[in-house]
């Protein structure tokens, strides 16, 4: 299966990286990230450099203790969150389960679930489309709502309704389509746009 280590040399980086962007609000010490990602602290102090310097990171002096935080003005902070999502956690879950769901045609993460947006836009964290197996996706999100420690709440939507009521502007369907989102599976063009009437 496809993994951040495909595209970073330093396994230190990618669980640094799965670390911030798995808790984007979050700031944290140098001792916390070492004891987080298990990883040799001098490692972990060489890799926060390249972050820093390459605008991934900033930091900040609290007290005596120097903390970093996610850059969320970076040039490529979407790019960098959308892998993390899709490669760690319920996104990996849910990729990798893909077949057992049933016919998948769009899942999608909103701001709010993947904590990049604190606006009341929509009380929907995720948005599946398809003719799912409701048992098999129950399952997985129990499992997620078990290790976060909170309901989840996900709407799923058959694919000729999901286009019905994107068609006609459904007010709930387009708070949700248009807030901020990480795809998870599917083409988010397609997931956005309306195709014309009479086209299948």
């Amino acid at each position: 299966m496809d993994s951040l280590q495909d595209f970073m040399i330093s396994r230190v980086r990618v669980r640094i990286m799965e670390l911030f962007f798995n808790q984007p609000s979050e700031m944290f010490f140098v001792r916390e990230i070492t004891r987080q990602t298990r990883e040799e602290i001098n490692a972990v102090r060489r890799e926060l450099e390249r972050m820093l310097s390459a605008g991934i990171l900033k930091s900040e002096e609290r007290g005596n203790r120097l903390y970093y935080y996610l850059n969320r003005n970076y040039s490529f902070f979407p790019e960098l969150l959308r892998m993390v999502k899709k490669s760690t956690g319920l996104g990996e879950k849910l990729i990798k389960h893909r077949k057992k769901l049933g016919t998948v045609k769009f899942i999608m993460f909103s701001g709010k679930f993947v904590q990049v947006d604190d606006s009341k836009q929509t009380e929907v964290d995720i948005l599946v489309v398809g003719d799912i197996v409701m048992a098999e996706l129950a399952a997985l999100m129990g499992e997620e709502e078990e290790k976060i420690g909170r309901e989840i709440s996900y709407t799923v939507l058959p694919e000729d309704e999901f286009e019905f009521r994107k068609q006609r502007r459904d007010p709930f369907l387009m708070e949700v389509l248009y807030g901020t989102r990480v795809m998870v599976i599917g083409n988010e063009e397609e997931l956005v746009l309306r195709k014309p009437v009479g086209l299948n």
